[in-house]
């Protein structure tokens, strides 16, 4: 008895590793459907449009800062009540109370759980932006954008709720 092939398996094995790579793609496409890319939060903007005018961005915000300091206020983020509240004076010193600022408080991983804000409470160059809860425990990034006279700048500030003096800017 011989237990040679006579060249009947090749077919089977080339319509095996055909059906396999199909099998694996579609698990591919599956998984990556269930897992979404997420946009970025690179300066409240979407990466393209940051990739564009990546120069524009990076001049206007040293612009920016050759009048302006932009100084975190806040003294802790806790979950159950949360308050951003930043600084913004002139070089001279001098409050700024005139500047648009708005703010989205976003989890660094999703937007699902995204929450702008555009009025907040100014006194003596201090914006204070009442959040409130925060429907989750851990860490938020703070996305800020403000306009004083003709400069812009964007601001990324990352807390925690866990640690609510600890701050990354």
């Amino acid at each position: 008895m011989s237990f040679k092939s006579k060249g009947h398996i090749w077919p089977y094995a080339i319509v095996i590793s055909i059906l396999l790579i199909i099998a694996a793609s579609a698990m591919t496409v599956a998984v990556a459907i269930q897992h979404p890319v997420e946009m970025s939060d690179m300066d409240m903007q979407d990466y393209h449009h940051y990739d564009n005018n990546a120069n524009d961005i990076i001049n206007a915000k040293i612009d920016f800062d050759k009048k302006y300091t932009l100084t975190y206020h806040s003294h802790s983020f806790d979950q159950a009540n949360a308050i951003v509240s930043y600084q913004l004076v002139d070089k001279s010193g001098k409050a700024v109370n005139d500047a648009q600022m708005d703010i989205i408080v976003t989890r660094p991983d999703n937007h699902e759980n995204d929450m702008p804000f555009d009025k907040p409470k100014i006194e003596n160059g201090i914006y204070t932006f009442e959040v409130g809860a925060l429907p989750l425990a851990g860490r938020w990034n703070v996305l800020t954008r403000i306009v004083a006279g003709n400069e812009r700048r964007y601001f990324n500030l990352k807390v925690d709720t866990r640690y609510s003096n600890a701050f990354e800017y």
